[in-house]
C-alpha cells in the first residue's frame, strides 16, 4: 500500500503560520510549543521561531495571562481559584498570575459571585435543604470561587427562608 510522505514545512512557512496563530488570539508559550511540535520541526527551528515571536511581541506571557483572566471572568464567570489553576496548567509564572488577577476589580468580582450564586440557587430543584446546599457549594467550588465567599453566601441564602 502506498503511503504519502509526511509533509515537510520550511521555517519561513512555520513562522508565518505562527505569527498568524498569535495575532488571531493571545497565546502562551505552552500553546506555541505544542503547535510547533505538531509541525514536527527540529528543536533548533522551534527555538528560533519562539525567539522571533517574543522579539516581535507576538508572544507575551503577561499580556496572555491578563487577557485570559479578564475573559474567563467576564465570559465564563470563573472565580479566581479556577483562573489561577488554569494559568498554572499553562505554566504561567506566579508574577504574571498575580498581575492578571489585578485585571478583575473587587466590586465586579463580588457582584458576579452574588449573581451566580443566587441564580444557581434559584435553579436547583432539590427539596432537601442539605442536598440543595451541597449542589450549590459543589457548583461554586468547581467554578473556582473561594470557600469563605461560598459559605457566607450559603448562610445568607439559608437565613432568608
Amino acid at each position: 500500500m502506498y503511503q504519502k510522505p509526511a509533509q515537510s514545512i520550511t521555517i519561513t512557512e512555520a513562522l508565518s503560520k505562527m505569527e498568524h496563530y498569535c495575532a488571531y488570539q493571545e497565546r502562551c508559550h505552552k500553546d506555541i510549543e505544542d503547535k510547533l511540535r505538531t509541525m514536527k520541526l527540529i528543536p533548533e527551528a522551534r527555538e528560533k521561531i519562539i525567539l522571533h515571536l517574543l522579539e516581535h511581541n507576538f508572544l507575551n506571557e503577561e499580556r496572555f495571562a491578563q487577557s485570559f483572566a479578564r475573559g474567563k471572568f467576564r465570559i465564563k464567570k470563573w472565580g479566581k481559584l479556577r483562573i489561577v489553576r488554569e494559568l498554572k496548567l499553562r505554566q504561567i509564572s506566579d508574577y504574571n498570575i498575580r498581575t492578571a488577577l489585578k485585571e478583575i476589580s473587587e466590586t465586579d468580582y463580588l457582584e458576579a459571585f452574588h449573581q451566580i450564586a443566587e441564580k444557581k440557587m434559584a435553579s436547583i430543584t432539590e427539596t432537601n435543604e442539605q442536598k440543595k446546599k451541597k449542589k450549590l457549594i459543589d457548583y461554586l467550588r468547581y467554578r473556582g470561587w473561594e470557600s469563605h465567599l461560598i459559605f457566607e453566601k450559603i448562610n445568607e441564602l439559608m437565613n432568608e427562608k
